[in-house]
């Protein structure tokens, strides 16, 4: 599962991630005005929406964007763009699945853009639940190790409500069920622990692994879904091994 998380540093590393900086703000302000719509205004009383307003800080996100996206969400502006969350489901090259989250005020422009961008890298788009059933949605947490204590991270995680805790590359990930996430995330504001990443996540339920070139096609085409607009994140089922890690790092 870990595979996924360093992948996205390495692309965050070589700026293939959200080249345009624009592009980025507006996913962000997606991201903070759903957060707003569904749990409030107060970040204080909405965890979603503080880790929301967190990630747009760290990159510097101007304060005036970041109000204006909350105000959007809890109502208070009104702008005449109404956006919803919609997860699609396809299959990229070699049949890996995907699903793939997008906020959006278009549904229509949304899938053109993605039924476009799959038939373009040999990928395809599914019917509703065909891919689904193949991923389960969980707590997400991710943060460096530093300089804390595994054993005592391990156990208030466990104890909060934790599946799975791994210590990779002196990356911390906690996996729980969707229900354990205000737990652990007050546990993590107690300990004084500011995760580098704070979700919901689909995973996959098994993982398919290929060959180095055939993983670098299904990069390649998740790497063009994540540039749409539309897009927020995307999910495989795709298995990335230590060899094609260290492949994708020197490449």
């Amino acid at each position: 599962m870990s595979g996924h998380s360093h992948w996205s540093t390495i692309r965050r590393k070589k700026g293939a991630a959200d080249a345009k900086r624009g592009q980025l703000f507006t996913k962000l302000a997606k991201e903070i005005t759903i957060a707003a719509r569904e749990g409030g205004g107060d970040p204080g009383m909405n965890l979603q929406l503080q880790y929301a307003i967190d990630r747009a800080k760290s990159q510097n996100m101007p304060k005036e964007n970041i109000e204006r996206a909350i105000k959007r969400g809890t109502g208070e502006l009104k702008d005449g763009a109404q956006i919803e969350e919609i997860t699609y489901e396809g299959y990229g090259p070699s049949g890996i699945a995907l699903m793939i989250e997008c906020v959006t005020d278009n549904r229509n422009r949304a899938v053109a853009d993605l039924r476009h961008t799959l038939n373009r890298y040999g990928g395809t788009f599914a019917e509703a639940g065909s891919v689904g059933w193949q991923f389960t949605r969980i707590s997400y947490f991710a943060f460096p190790l530093n300089d804390l204590n595994p054993d005592e991270i391990f156990e208030f995680a466990v104890e909060a409500g934790a599946d799975d805790v791994t210590f990779e590359d002196s990356l911390v990930e906690i996996f729980a069920a969707v229900e354990s996430f205000k737990e652990i995330s007050d546990r993590l504001k107690e300990a004084s622990i500011q995760p580098q990443e704070a979700e919901l996540r689909m995973i996959p339920n098994n993982e398919t692994e290929l060959e180095i070139d055939e993983t670098v096609q299904v990069l390649k085409v998740i790497e063009a879904l994540e540039d749409l607009d539309d897009v927020q994140r995307v999910f495989s089922n795709l298995r990335l091994t230590d060899q094609i890690m260290e492949k994708l790092e020197t490449a």
